[in-house]
């Protein structure tokens, strides 16, 4: 059953989350060392960043060293909108500047290639060794590229998978504005657990919402190797609300279950062979796990995921490392942009904590998904979680979906504040 949800609610949410992760450090500042140990963070994402930012507001005497390859980092979330046409690369861009000169961050831009816990060190490409007292590796995902026959890292340059966002969203949004009218656009979305939950059916929404603009001939099928899918009903109604019969869903039970690709003609299959797709254009999302420094240094487990200390995202495989974002398990508690911001405050206050000899106090976070199904018609998720028997659980009545039932004016709201949800979370994370 789906919970009434408004915007009075999400704001209390919000402040729940943001007053326990402060209540969190609370107690810190006033013994905070004047010059303390150095933390390296490892990826310069929503976690990694935000983490960074934190440990030194938090702490401003720890010395922190941010290192991330790339100088400007395109986020995921937001990406969607750039397929349909709502927004620009620029638009989802984020850089490092105020990290290192208003937060006195340091920014290394070059790629960890090897973690020493032994030695509490980190290798880099560029051949320099960074030590540490404390690490955290936040560093997104990798895909499984050998699960599906026919689907590799070298056919994602055709047959694009766009959900590590930069120069694949360009390649996916080239290749649909240059399919022709009555094209057809088939979006393979990838099996639990994957980054962003709504995020397959937000695209769809968008890529139909272009098409209705400019390709109003064409057709978008989702395969789907689920049943059911995050926000379902809402996303439906609003498929049909919006697009008609534009967009079809088409779950395991039906031929979803996508097990080849054959990337020459673009065509995929399912029951054996037996059921096939074609597509002018393939948007194909592989199973995911966690980023591969984290599975090389021995983080992960069988899952392909990093097991923590849901109290403190501190590693279960080894001490003086923290693990946080889409790469860890996290209990209740989404794969999302807005799970890692707040899992950053988390851990940046269990690493003051710790070196100041106090325990971690019991905390909340938050996470909110706003998804557009078109550029006036939102919809979203919430909830508020707490750490209670040895996991991150949901706290009951703490949020919800929005109403099946509502006016234009509130999808129109709902629209809004997803820009706005965008301003302020790359602020906090960036800013």
């Amino acid at each position: 059953m789906q919970q009434r949800f408004s915007r009075r609610n999400f704001l209390r949410a919000l402040g729940a989350g943001g007053a326990a992760t402060a209540l969190a450090a609370c107690g810190t500042m006033p013994g905070a060392r004047r010059r303390g140990p150095n933390v390296v963070v490892v990826g310069g994402g929503p976690g990694g960043a935000t983490t960074a930012k934190y440990l030194k507001r938090f702490n401003p005497g720890i010395q922190v060293t941010l290192v991330e390859p790339k100088a400007t980092y395109h986020t995921c979330f937001g990406s969607n909108w750039v397929l349909g046409g709502l927004a620009e690369m620029d638009d989802i861009a984020q850089t490092y500047g105020a990290l290192k000169d208003r937060h006195d961050v340091n920014i290394v831009q070059d790629t960890v290639t090897a973690i020493d816990p032994d030695a509490r060190q980190v290798r880099l490409a560029g051949g320099d060794t960074l030590s540490y007292d404390k690490l955290v590796v936040s560093p997104g995902i990798d895909f499984r590229f050998d699960a599906v026959e026919g689907y590799s890292e070298a056919v994602s340059r055709d047959i694009p998978h766009a959900w590590k966002a930069g120069e694949q969203t360009r390649i996916l949004r080239d290749q649909l504005r240059a399919m022709d009218d009555g094209g057809v656009f088939v979006l393979v979305a990838p099996g639990n657990p994957f980054r962003c939950p709504p995020g397959p059916y937000e695209r769809a929404s968008m890529v139909a919402h272009y098409f209705k603009q400019h390709k109003p001939r064409s057709k978008v099928i989702i395969l789907d190797n689920k049943e059911n899918f995050s926000k379902q009903g809402l996303f439906m109604a609003g498929w049909e609300r919006l697009y008609g019969d534009m967009i079809e869903w088409v779950p395991s039970s039906q031929g979803g279950q996508v097990e080849q690709v054959d990337p020459e003609t673009r065509t995929v299959y399912s029951d054996g062979g037996l059921t096939r797709f074609r597509a002018d254009v393939l948007n194909f999302v592989p199973s995911q796990q966690a980023g591969a420094i984290a599975r090389e240094a021995g983080l992960a487990d069988d899952t392909g995921w990093c097991p923590v200390d849901q109290l403190t995202f501190r590693s279960d495989k080894h001490e003086d490392i923290f693990v946080i974002g889409d790469a860890c398990i996290a209990g209740a508690m989404p794969k999302s942009g807005h799970s890692a911001n707040t899992q950053g405050k988390a851990v940046a206050a269990a690493i003051v904590r710790a070196m100041n000899d106090q325990d971690m106090l019991p905390l909340s976070t938050v996470n909110t998904c706003y998804s557009l199904i078109g550029p006036d018609y939102g919809i979203t998720v919430a909830a508020v979680y707490r750490f209670e028997n040895g996991g991150i659980a949901g706290v009951p009545g703490s949020g919800g979906v929005s109403p099946s039932e509502a006016s234009d004016a509130f999808r129109r709201q709902e629209a809004r504040y997803a820009q706005g949800w965008y301003d302020s979370i790359t602020a906090d994370t960036w800013g």
